[in-house]
């Protein structure tokens, strides 16, 4: 490089550091979402989580909640989001009052519609385990946030930091994260926003 730059070793290395700058990712940033903060970083396990991507769930117009993906690293890709064996958390946060039979219907459909009917058949067992855990939240309120952790082995649901339970399925973690991030997802406008797409 000296022989190339003017300068010699500091032209090189301010070249060198200017690149790295260049290439570096840049820093993700806290969201509002429909009158929702969202911090850029959580901490799961020990595990630094980023702010994949965010966005509002609506339905018949009515502003459902907002559901925040957050990920080890960042990614516009579904399949790898779905498919990671990383730690990853899918947040909603209600923007209005909702039952959770209503709320776990909605789940159960999504389930149906990203999941070959075989593949459904033998994850009905986490299924209803899902319903069961949802049962036990019961009426959820308006500003209530239900997190579902993702992991190797399956997931964990949690509402308003209490821990209901976790589902050791692997398989059917990622036919849930699929509800969202699916080839026919609960709502194409959101996919869209968590896998972070401009």
């Amino acid at each position: 490089m000296r022989d190339i730059i003017p300068g010699g070793r500091a032209a090189a290395l301010s070249l060198v550091l200017a690149a790295c700058l260049t290439a570096a990712p840049a820093l993700a940033a806290d969201m509002d979402v429909a009158g929702v903060r969202l911090p850029a970083q959580l901490s799961e396990g020990g595990h630094a989580l980023v702010l994949n991507g965010a966005g509002l769930r609506t339905k018949f117009v009515v502003k459902v909640y907002v559901a925040a993906l957050y990920a080890s690293a960042r990614s516009q890709d579904a399949a790898t989001l779905i498919n990671s064996n990383d730690p990853r958390r899918m947040r909603l946060q209600l923007l209005r009052d909702v039952d959770s039979k209503s709320l776990d219907a909605a789940l159960q459909e999504g389930l149906r519609d990203n999941t070959p009917k075989q593949e459904l058949a033998a994850l009905q067992p986490s299924a209803a385990r899902l319903s069961a855990l949802m049962a036990e939240i019961g009426s959820a309120r308006e500003g209530d946030v239900i997190d579902l952790d993702f992991d190797a082995r399956g997931v964990t649901i949690t509402d308003n930091g209490k821990q209901r339970g976790r589902i050791d399925d692997p398989a059917f973690g990622r036919a849930l994260l699929r509800v969202w991030l699916g080839n026919d997802p609960a709502q194409s406008s959101l996919k869209k926003a968590l896998l972070g797409a401009p």
